[in-house]
């Protein structure tokens, strides 16, 4: 059988003429400009690789000090006051509850709100206009703020939910969903609006356009920013603090109405011991969660790069 797509080939068609005409233009420069794009180029690539270079210094200064931790035992075992006994199991799992809601809170209010301002809203409109000054304030807000207005509204005031899984959830959803929704709405306005006329013309309203042209289009650009917030959400310490979560459990959260703890917040509470054994905790405990973050965020490039190609 062949293993002829047309899908990648025209994929490869499209790639190698937009590389043809770029190549084209960039000829027709003159020799400053080239030169100072290379250069600036050059400077980028430096400053990208002295960034890496930082972070594989400092994973690696972990790896080597956490080393002697890093076991099933730190994995299987809950916090405990003796550092021989202490892991992160309570952490891992109050982490991966917390993230679910959040990531149940965020997608369709983040999505369905970059939808509404860029398809349902005008250019022009003053509400529209004043959404996104404060959304984009919301961004630049400092997370120990979202603490303050969990514990004030959401674990007591009107809510009342106490200090519970499903408080640091919807504070977290608080904070990263700015996040989502800038980033939401720039995918959706990458979509060439041709594509928007020609639904409309074939006689397609407004929102059958949205749910099976524009969103399908926009779906990897949503993704990313979807995974950035996971990314910013999955280790944050100081909103969960005021949020009452306590650094010692001795048992796993159950549901959204129970107790918790994070792997952020028991990090943090081992770099405060004086003793090295529980520096050696931390150190494991970084690495850990350094790979709870890595794989989710794995699994949605996968899925995102999934759907893009079945696009």
């Amino acid at each position: 059988m062949s293993d002829f797509d047309p899908k990648t080939a025209r994929a490869q068609v499209a790639i190698a003429g937009a590389r043809g005409v770029t190549a084209g233009v960039l000829s027709d420069q003159p020799r400053k400009d080239v030169v100072r794009n290379g250069l600036f180029g050059s400077l980028l690539f430096l400053g990208i690789m002295i960034a890496l270079a930082g972070l594989a210094l400092l994973v690696g200064d972990n790896l080597i000090k956490g080393w002697p931790r890093l076991n099933m035992d730190l994995l299987t075992n809950g916090t405990s006051s003796l550092p021989a006994n202490a892991g992160l199991h309570s952490a891992i799992i109050g982490t991966l509850w917390i993230m679910a809601f959040v990531i149940l809170f965020i997608v369709p209010l983040g999505v369905g709100s970059a939808v509404f301002l860029e398809e349902f809203t005008g250019k022009e409109s003053r509400f529209a206009r004043a959404v996104e000054v404060n959304v984009q304030n919301l961004a630049a807000v400092p997370s120990i703020i979202y603490g303050l207005l969990g514990l004030a509204f959401i674990a007591r005031g009107p809510l009342s939910l106490g200090f519970t899984v499903i408080t640091a959830s919807i504070t977290l959803a608080l904070l990263v969903l700015p996040v989502v929704i800038l980033v939401s709405r720039e995918a959706i306005r990458a979509v060439p609006p041709s594509i928007r006329e020609g639904s409309m013309a074939l006689g397609a309203t407004r929102l059958q356009t949205v749910r099976r042209q524009i969103l399908p289009a926009a779906i990897p650009g949503i993704a990313t920013g979807i995974i950035l917030a996971i990314s910013r959400a999955i280790g944050e310490t100081a909103p969960l603090i005021p949020l009452g979560a306590a650094t010692f459990v001795t048992y796993d959260p159950s549901g959204p109405m129970s107790g918790f703890t994070a792997m952020p917040l028991v990090i943090f509470n081992w770099v405060k011991q004086p003793q090295e054994e529980f520096q050696v905790l931390a150190a494991a405990g970084i690495v850990v969660l350094l790979a709870v973050l890595i794989a989710m965020n794995s699994f949605a490039i996968w899925l995102r790069n999934r759907y893009e190609q079945r696009w």
